[in-house]
Formats: C-alpha cells, structure tokens, sequence
C-alpha cells in the first residue's frame, strides 16, 4: 500500500524516505533538504519558533520543497499556508501519526491516518538513554494500525535496507550528516 487512504479524495504518493526538522539543525536544514531524494517527505516540527518566524520558515521550505518535489506536511496547532497534510492531528490533505505504543497504534487506526511513524525503531542522538523497540517490536507495533509504517530513531538508508515490513524511514541525522 503506497497511497494515502483510499477513502481520500485527493491521491498523494507516501514517500518511502522522510526528513523531521527541528530547530536542533540550525542552518543544516537546507542541506538535509537538498540530501533527501525527489518525491521524499518533510515533517515540519520546530515547535519553539515564535509563531511568526515559524511561518516565515515554514514558507521557506515550502519553496525548496516544490523545487524539489517533495511532499510537506506540519506538525503543530496552526495552519501553514501551503501545507501538504498534517502531523499528530486531523487535517486536510495526508495525515502521518507518531507511534509509539499499541495503544497509540489504535488510536492512529481509529483516526483513518495514512501512515504511521513509529519511533524509536533503534536508540537516537534525539533522545539520549532511550533505548529502542527493535525492529521486530516497532514492525508489530505498526502493524496494529493497519496503515503503511514508517521507521524512526537512529535510522539511516544502510540501517533501512536490512528492515523488512516498512514502507519507508523517517531520520534527521541521516539527511543532515
């Protein structure tokens, strides 16, 4: 399954490879977005932005992102202009739910989201001591959705190709290295 939901009326292909962005990058966020190939996905986070300077921004990588053709959806309460779906909430156009738990897995499948990052797959740099799921716990995990599942935490495009059972990975490291 490599499409949105099927009961959505506008039909956006899932990128296998995603970019999260964060205020952490600082200026190796455009490079993350040159890195990332055509057709990937960017999950605009950078939550602590003043409201202004975050639309500023967002409408930033919104022009990189239709050079390069990349899908762009935002995290976050307020609406960009410009958006290509929504992060963590009901929204307009494709719609990705972070999971990190069965319990939250069934949210995401009561939610009728298109995709699922479930996170973390393997220990991350993002959050220190944590340890992961493994990818055999985060692949059932996904599974309980009942959506395509996207692989985050400690990811990389080596890491990805020994995976089985993902639609694609999700990194912010990985792109910006």
């Amino acid at each position: 399954m490599d499409r949105c939901h099927p009961d959505r009326s506008r039909r956006t292909p899932l990128p296998m490879r995603w970019l999260m962005t964060d205020e952490r990058m600082g200026e190796g966020l455009w490079r993350a977005l040159e890195r990332l190939p055509r057709g990937g996905g960017v999950v605009f986070r950078h939550y602590t932005l003043p409201s202004r300077e975050r639309r500023g921004l967002f409408a930033r990588v919104r022009r990189v992102a239709l050079r390069r053709g990349l899908v762009l959806v935002r995290a976050g309460p307020a609406r960009m202009t410009g958006e290509m779906g929504t992060h963590a909430q009901r929204g307009a156009g494709m719609v990705t739910w972070p999971v990190h738990d069965v319990g939250e897995a069934r949210g995401a499948r009561r939610a009728r989201v298109d995709a699922v990052f479930v996170s973390p797959v393997f220990a991350t740099r993002s959050h220190p001591g944590a340890t992961g799921l493994g990818a055999r716990r985060a692949r059932a995990i996904g599974r309980v959705a009942g959506v395509p599942v996207i692989a985050l935490g400690g990811m990389s495009e080596a890491r990805f190709r020994r995976l089985r059972g993902f639609h694609g990975y999700a990194a912010i490291d990985a792109w910006s290295a």
